[in-house]
């Protein structure tokens, strides 16, 4: 049977039913077919819509707190020259060790 997809208003106007409130919501992906067809995704979107709590569970969000506190110990020259060089080149000094291992990382993986 064919889902319903449009409602008659007090007007006698027909209205998606998208614009109606009738779309029934999916609440797990697991509720969602696979399509042969784009045909058949645009039939089924016009009847379904995502629940919000799904839809913003599904997006990525970066979080701050990925990455680990470590403790260091340098020699206080060391640490100075390190400073320096950073304000030189206008960064923080401890993203810009961050950065340095991240390239040495990078260039040992090349090499093997």
């Amino acid at each position: 049977m064919e889902p319903r997809r449009r409602q008659e208003t007090s007007t006698g106007i027909s209205r998606p039913a998208v614009l109606s409130g009738e779309l029934e919501l999916v609440r797990q992906w697991a509720q969602v077919p696979s399509f042969d067809v784009e045909e058949q995704e645009v039939a089924f979107w016009s009847t379904h819509q995502l629940d919000g709590r799904l839809m913003a569970a599904s997006i990525h969000r970066s979080d701050v707190r990925e990455s680990t506190t470590i403790t260091l110990r340098f020699d206080p020259r060391m640490l100075s020259r390190i400073k320096r060089i950073a304000r030189r080149r206008y960064l923080n000094y401890q993203s810009m060790i961050k950065q340095w291992l991240s390239e040495r990382m990078e260039q040992e993986m090349r090499e093997g």
